[in-house]
């Protein structure tokens, strides 16, 4: 079973996917987000930092539609048009995932939706209590 996730606070989907799925299984699965302003629906300015910034705040605020932060993510992947800006995405990526970062994949693209520099999305798991 699977409930959509929607927030007003990110980019709107621009095709037929979902903004965020929640499955009965606790897991969330927030979608791609590249750096969209969600209020006018134009990517932000600036370069590297400012976009992955932007992409890191959409998924943020998918996460809260869910009830879940970023604390809850266990996965991401991070799609870059230019690998050379892997470095300056790292140092604000680090900003957001200070705790327990999440395992990842960081891959080149030859071209993002929009012209973007980056995109990423996530798979989070519902405020689970682990003891080890």
């Amino acid at each position: 079973m699977k409930k959509e996730i929607i927030t007003e606070n990110a980019p709107k989907a621009i095709g037929p996917y979902s903004q965020g799925v929640r499955t009965s299984g606790g897991f969330i699965f927030a979608s791609g987000q590249i750096p969209l302003d969600p209020q006018t629906g134009e990517l932000v300015a600036g370069g590297i930092a400012e976009q992955t910034e932007r992409v890191l705040e959409n998924l943020k605020a998918v996460l809260e539609a869910a009830e879940c932060s970023l604390e809850d993510v266990v996965k991401t992947t991070v799609y870059l048009k230019d690998i050379e800006d892997f470095a300056a995405m790292n140092t604000v990526y680090a900003k957001y995932f200070k705790v327990c970062p999440p395992a990842r994949v960081c891959v080149e693209v030859a071209r993002l939706p929009k012209d973007a520099l980056i995109e990423i999305d996530c798979v989070a798991s519902e405020g689970q209590n682990y003891s080890y």
